[in-house]
This record gives C-alpha cells, structure tokens and sequence, in this order.
C-alpha cells in the first residue's frame, strides 16, 4: 500500500465492489428493516472501506497498521452475519448469497494476507 493510493489496491477495489453490491441488493428489502437489516449491512461493509483509508494513514505506525487492519476484519466478518440474515429471512435468494459470501470471503482473504504480510503494504 506504501507506494499507491489506497484506493488503488486490489482489496479497497473489491471492498468497493462489494458495498455497492450490497447497496444494490438491499434496495429491495422491506421498508421495516430500514433501521435494521439495510442499515447494518451497508454500513458494516461501508466501514471496511473506511478503515482502509485509515489504514493507509497509519501505516508508518507498525502496529496500529495491523490493528486497523483488524477493524476491517471485524466489519468484514459483520457483514457476512447480514447477508447470512437476508438470506434467512428470505431477502435474498441462494443464488445471491452464494455470490455476496464468495465476494465477502475474497475481501476477507486479502486482509488476512495483509495482516500477516504488513511489510508488504
């Protein structure tokens, strides 16, 4: 990450990708879970995003890098919960789960790579 902006880096791209999938889909959840659902998913997996940009802002401090890292572990791992939720409550079909989770996953791994190889970004 040390040597481009943050968002040009494969993980805030797909980090990206996947709130505004997110956005899209929850677009047609029902009004009642505005204050809810909606507003949980989006803003867990909004906030991955987020704590990219503070990651890179910290990165000449060794280990809050990595604990910012951790942040967006946390709200990637929170935004697997809400799909799992929409998918329960039938907001979304199995089809749609499968991709979001796959794309939740992807984000996931790429973080934990980060956490690991710190030196790297």
């Amino acid at each position: 990450m040390s040597t481009k902006n943050f968002k040009e880096t494969t993980l805030y791209k797909k980090a990206f990708i996947q709130a505004m999938e997110i956005f899209e889909v929850t677009k047609s959840f029902p009004k009642e879970e505005k204050y809810s659902l909606i507003d949980q998913v989006r803003r867990s997996s909004r906030s991955v995003c987020a704590n990219l940009a503070e990651v890179y802002r910290k990165r000449q401090y060794p280990a809050h890098f990595v604990s910012k890292f951790s942040d967006c572990d946390a709200e990637n791992s929170e935004t697997r919960v809400w799909i799992d939720f929409a998918l329960a409550c039938k907001y979304i079909d199995d089809n749609s789960h499968k991709t979001l989770i796959e794309r939740n996953e992807e984000v996931g791994r790429l973080i934990a790579h980060a956490i690991k190889n710190p030196e790297k970004y």
